[in-house]
């Protein structure tokens, strides 16, 4: 599967197996539980089609559950190849519990060059699959050496075949994404059409399970229903972070500082609380900000511990002990929008940001509730 988007916060995921074409590669710790799984399972139908292998099956299982790994590596290795033929900044390949991810950064693309670079996956596990058909007419028949490589080709065909359903975070919901996108302009609507699909296909795949055997009068077996369930709640939530990262990305082209801002006055570092009183008064519905000497926004003046000063001593107590200070570098243009305003605003400190305008005028406050609830789409939290 391919994962278009920011690549995040760096962390340990797993191991590091070195780098392909540039791509650096890691074995998420997940990868285990399948490949134990793999040994129990296929491990005892070794040995019993070969006992006079004894434990030595289990080996033969393991084998076969690198094998399966080594699939992955070349789906996904075919992902990152075809994304860098197109330039495309590919930051890394996880292998994990449920096959592997290849990861891209920041891109702007086409539809036909996402779906090439989505079916790249599929397509080499195709091919995998064929080598694997060949090797297979050279093999001893009823060896060991037939078996693993039986499992071998059928894994690959059914690594590509699921692969290429028409839904997220499948590859093929590329499919579904790039017809909307070209249909649309927006790739953001095919990202959610393409979830949606996700969504129908994990609904469809459980049917498949509990329907015909329900119909025979029969109880599906419990293995298979564990295993439905758990691959069912992957391509759900999948589908869902698809949908849900494609909304906020609609969302970003109205999310500006002048739009999200409260109206805003500024008075001097120097000024009195008097002076700070006088505006509040004038400006009951604006925020006031403290300048400094260089006309940067400093501070935000504190309306509870304003109105807590006597009135006789508001001339001689400064504006600054009534503010709470600003972050370090902490305001924006007025006319700083979408991703470029989200990605600054997340590398300053504080939750509060001065609006200026081409003049370096204080215009405005900029909540980071206010931004958070217009990314999300969900109502911010009044201010206290």
């Amino acid at each position: 599967m391919s994962s278009n988007g920011p690549a995040g916060t760096e962390r340990r995921e797993g191991i590091p197996l070195g780098s392909i074409a540039g791509v650096p590669v890691t074995l998420a710790y997940s990868w285990f539980l399948i490949a134990a799984l793999i040994v129990a399972v296929f491990g005892p139908q070794v040995r019993e089609a070969f006992p006079r292998l004894g434990a030595g099956a289990f080996a033969v299982a393991l084998g076969y559950a690198v094998l399966l790994l080594l699939s992955v590596l070349a789906h996904e290795a075919a992902h990152a190849l075809t994304a860098r033929a197109y330039h495309w900044p590919t930051s890394k390949i996880v292998l994990t519990l449920w096959g592997g991810h290849t990861q891209f950064g920041d891109l702007r693309s086409t539809p036909g060059r996402s779906l090439l670079v989505a079916l790249a996956g599929p397509a080499a596990n195709f091919l995998l699959a064929a080598a694997g058909f060949g090797v297979l007419q050279l093999v001893p028949e009823g060896s060991v050496a037939e078996l693993v490589t039986f499992i071998f080709v059928s894994a690959n065909v059914l690594i590509a075949v699921f692969n290429v359903l028409p839904g997220l975070p499948l590859d093929g919901g590329r499919i579904v994404e790039s017809a909307v996108w070209k249909i649309t302009g927006s790739q953001e609507r095919g990202t959610v059409a393409a979830g949606w699909a996700g969504r129908i296909i994990s609904v469809l795949l459980l049917a498949a399970v509990f329907i015909p055997p329900y119909l025979r009068g029969e109880a599906p077996a419990l293995s298979l229903v564990l295993l439905a369930a758990l691959l069912c709640g992957f391509l759900w939530m999948g589908a869902g972070a698809a949908i849900s990262n494609a909304r906020v990305r609609l969302r970003l082209p109205q999310v500006s500082a002048g739009a999200l801002m409260e109206p805003a006055v500024s008075l001097p570092g120097r000024a009195s609380v008097g002076e700070a009183l006088r505006l509040a008064r004038e400006y009951p519905d604006a925020a006031v900000l403290v300048t400094a000497a260089t006309g940067q926004p400093e501070a935000v003046v504190d309306r509870g511990a304003l109105a807590s000063v006597p009135d006789e001593q508001a001339g001689q107590v400064p504006v600054s002990a009534v503010a709470r200070p600003l972050a370090a570098g902490a305001y924006v243009p007025e006319a700083a929008a979408g991703q470029e305003l989200v990605q600054y605003l997340a590398k300053l400190q504080g939750s509060e940001y001065a609006v200026i305008d081409r003049d370096g005028t204080v215009t405005g406050l900029l909540r980071q509730a206010a931004v958070v609830a217009a990314v999300t789409g969900k109502p911010a939290r009044p201010h206290r």
